[in-house]
């Protein structure tokens, strides 16, 4: 069992920054690929970016390419998501989850945390 929390969200305004947080629980964090997605409102949930356990494969959405990136300090048990030049469609609540693969597929995520909303004020 992995439980995941998140935190940082918040209220920023568009072109600014934040860096959300998902500290995990267990000894095995690093067997666990992990990844981040958002739901923004009246849209589907949509993948933002993966990490692999050793942290060496990073994958991202398009939408985000360039402006996010995503790490993890296995020591700690918690993986990031450095948001930049964020905009109002960046709006949503964002989740952690954690797979046995680095996969952009939100079915093949076993455990997922509560989210945290961000929201890019124009």
């Amino acid at each position: 069992q992995v439980q995941l929390v998140e935190s940082g969200g918040g209220l920023v305004q568009a072109g600014g920054s934040l860096r959300l947080s998902c500290a995990a629980s267990g000894r095995t964090f690093s067997s666990y690929a992990m990844g981040w997605f958002r739901v923004a409102p009246g849209k589907d949930r949509e993948f933002v970016a993966a990490i692999s356990g050793n942290g060496r494969n990073l994958y991202y959405a398009d939408s985000v390419k360039g402006r996010f990136a995503i790490s993890r300090d296995n020591a700690k048990n918690t993986v990031y998501l450095q948001m930049s030049s964020l905009k109002p469609e960046d709006t949503a609540i964002y989740y952690c989850a954690a797979a046995f693969g680095t996969t952009p597929i939100y079915d093949e995520y076993d455990y997922w945390g509560q989210g945290t909303q961000v929201t890019v004020s124009s």
